[in-house]
């Protein structure tokens, strides 16, 4: 099994896997189909034991990047989660500067600790998430539908770091769109929007400390204590 270590094996059996997936959608006859399935079975289960050997042999470090195949099932099951109906659902807000401007207000605040403000996921948390923060200027994620990216932030996905943020309300529900919007937007995000995200950005806990000490010398107290890093960078 050393080869899916290097990532030779994952491949092959996602090859393979795709092989007979092609294989069944073409099959006619009952009998083959069956056979197929069970070809299937066998490639999943190859594949596990092929995981299950790296596991033994490497753990479950959240510092590891996830295999080829592993990717390549994620992203398939991620498409089959979503309801065909919420995939084809078109965006109901109406795109212009103030929705993206609304929506980019909204990132900065609820999204960027892990995506960062340009959507690349090269922020402290997004690093080190598994599997990490998508680059979401990248096609994997703007190849999207509007509808799936409104599931997607409503819903969450499993076994990721990607929480599910819907209430199920009217209002929630535009915000979302709104979102949606400033996604299809973050290919062309300017540095000078980035910027304005990093006013938005959640205040840290060294901010907070820092912005007290200099009210209490304000105040006339004790000058403020060096200012030191911050306990993470939303910028990025």
């Amino acid at each position: 099994m050393a080869a899916f270590g290097k990532g030779r094996g994952s491949r092959f059996v996602l090859l393979l896997l795709g092989v007979v997936i092609a294989a069944m959608s073409k099959a006619r006859n009952l009998k083959t189909r069956t056979g197929l399935w069970l070809a299937a079975s066998l490639v999943v289960l190859l594949g596990a034991v092929g995981g299950a050997s790296l596991v033994l042999r490497r753990g479950f470090s959240a510092r590891d990047e996830p295999s080829a195949i592993e990717a390549a099932i994620a992203r398939r099951v991620r498409h089959l989660a979503v309801p065909r109906g919420a995939r084809d659902t078109p965006n109901p807000v109406a795109l212009g500067p103030e929705t993206v401007a609304e929506g980019r207000a909204h990132f900065a605040d609820h999204c960027a600790s892990c995506h960062g403000n340009d959507g690349r996921g090269q922020t402290p948390l997004g690093r080190n998430l598994y599997p990490k923060a998508p680059d979401m200027q990248l096609p994997a994620t703007q190849s999207l539908s509007d509808g799936e990216l409104f599931y997607i932030i409503h819903n969450g996905i499993r076994f990721t770091g990607m929480p599910a943020w819907g209430d199920g309300t009217a209002e929630d529900d535009i915000e979302s769109w709104k979102l949606v919007h400033f996604i299809r937007h973050l290919p062309e995000i300017s540095a000078t929007e980035i910027e304005e995200m990093r006013t938005l950005n959640p205040i840290t806990r060294a901010e907070l400390e820092e912005e007290e000490e200099m009210r209490r010398f304000l105040e006339g107290g004790e000058a403020p204590s060096p200012p030191r890093g911050h306990d993470h960078d939303h910028g990025h």
